[in-house]
């Protein structure tokens, strides 16, 4: 058996990707179950009803919606996170809390 190297096995990688060629997790079968249920007691309308007289019509950055912010805090409470740059970098590193906050594979994942 003859050894191979690294660079025989490197490969350009393609320029364009198709949006249903990407990889697509499992979500984690306890987020997709509390998204049910925040879905069905109707909690983004709530939340941003409750939320409403804070939020400025235009002035600084684009606001982050209510119903994303509160579940980036569940998601730092439920694994343990205490710091909101520690649950934005796990926001943006797992395809599962993505698909919990909504955020899809081409937007970029809030900055909670």
């Amino acid at each position: 058996m003859a050894l191979g190297t690294r660079k025989q096995r490197e490969r350009q990688a393609s320029l364009w990707v198709a949006k249903q060629e990407l990889p697509v997790s499992a979500a984690h079968p306890f987020y997709e179950r509390l998204n049910g249920l925040l879905e069905s007691e109707k909690f983004d309308e709530f939340a941003e009803a409750a939320c409403q007289r804070y939020y400025a019509a235009k002035m600084g950055r684009p606001a982050l919606a209510p119903g994303i912010y509160f579940r980036c805090l569940l998601v730092g409470y439920f694994e343990g996170i205490d710091s909101e740059r520690g649950i934005a970098w796990r926001a943006a590193d797992s395809l599962g809390i993505r698909q919990f906050l909504g955020i899809g594979l081409d937007e970029r994942s809030p900055d909670c």
